[in-house]
């Protein structure tokens, strides 16, 4: 098996971006070794302190964050950081040629019932902006999802397995126990283009948007309704681990918009989680929306926007747009 630095030889990868991402596997092996401490060392709970977007902050939340902030302090190629737990972004290198962006424990309220969590990163290109001399500023990190160049999640659980696209494919790699080695398990992940598998947040079908509550409850009527085909639902309350199944056997992801606050009719976070998931699922031939807009498309207004988010297998994403008045059926399906 390929370790995970062959496989970056392997496909050309240069060598700044390589050493950028073997920075966050090694992070990611020592934030799975601190996961799996739990209770034992202590950083289980929340803290008393809240995140950006008004979140009762986890212990692991502050404790994996720092951790990912100094190892890219460490690295050299960084430029600039931006983070769902920090309310600015982060300069770090002046002469860094990527900014990256991370969710460092994606389903951290998972941590104390000892369910999968995971961490989230995109890569983009250090670009100027309009700031003078080349200043940081937030501007600099609002890029198109189109201009990644690398995103990846790392799921802690059974096993602890990355999987990362630098735009040649998705392959995952899963970390040996003895060795602390990524190796190359699945060289070409593909998602199925159609399923019978959903997974949404139920308790908030009375807050969504009448063409998702129709959609939904065509799926639950099963082969009685119009879908004439039985469907499941799975749902693990952690972006990482529910887009892994989809990667894994196909399926369709949504969180839709609702109104249950009208202040905040969105919940995922555009920059660390949208993004970085829309670019791993076109990548191996799945879509990824809105409902609306392609993710990918989306001209980002500020670092911490949230989006709406239907995601998965090709056909079963189509239908679900079919019932907000969208037809993709036409668009190719990205090259994998």
């Amino acid at each position: 098996m390929q370790t995970l630095a062959q496989h970056l030889t392997s496909q050309a990868v240069n060598d700044s971006l390589s050493q950028l991402i073997l920075t966050l596997a090694d992070t990611s092996k020592a934030i799975s070794h601190a996961v799996r401490h739990g209770a034992l060392a202590g950083v289980l709970g929340a803290t008393e302190q809240e995140n950006v977007q008004g979140e009762t902050q986890k212990k692991l939340d502050i404790i994996t964050n720092d951790m990912l902030k100094d190892a890219l302090k460490a690295d050299g190629t960084v430029r600039g950081l931006a983070s769902e737990e920090e309310d600015h972004v982060v300069e770090v290198s002046p002469n860094g040629q990527y900014l990256v962006c991370f969710d460092p424990l994606d389903g951290s309220s998972n941590i104390d019932i000892n369910s999968l969590v995971g961490t989230i990163f995109s890569i983009l290109p250090a670009t100027k902006g309009p700031a003078p001399a080349g200043e940081l500023t937030e501007t600099s990190f609002l890029q198109s999802g189109r201009n990644q160049l690398a995103a990846g999640y790392v799921l802690y659980g059974p096993s602890t397995m990355l999987a990362l696209t630098t735009g040649q494919g998705v392959q995952l790699f899963t970390l040996h126990p003895e060795t602390n080695e990524f190796l190359l398990t699945n060289a070409a992940m593909s998602i199925s283009p159609d399923t019978q598998e959903f997974a949404i947040n139920m308790s908030n079908q009375r807050f969504w948007e009448a063409p998702m509550q129709t959609y939904i409850a065509d799926l639950l009527l099963g082969k009685i309704g119009p879908r004439e085909k039985s469907f499941n639902m799975r749902w693990i309350a952690a972006m990482v681990g529910d887009v892994h199944r989809v990667l894994s056997r196909g399926g369709i992801f949504t969180y839709p918009s609702d109104n249950k606050d009208p202040k905040k009719p969105y919940k995922l976070r555009l920059m660390y989680e949208a993004n970085p998931m829309a670019f791993l699922v076109e990548q191996a031939g799945g879509k990824a929306s809105t409902g609306y807009e392609t993710i990918l498309d989306i001209q980002p207004t500020h670092i911490h926007q949230r989006v709406a988010v239907i995601l998965g297998s090709s056909n079963e994403v189509d239908a679900c747009l079919s019932y907000h008045g969208i037809d993709y059926s036409e668009e190719p399906n990205p090259e994998v």
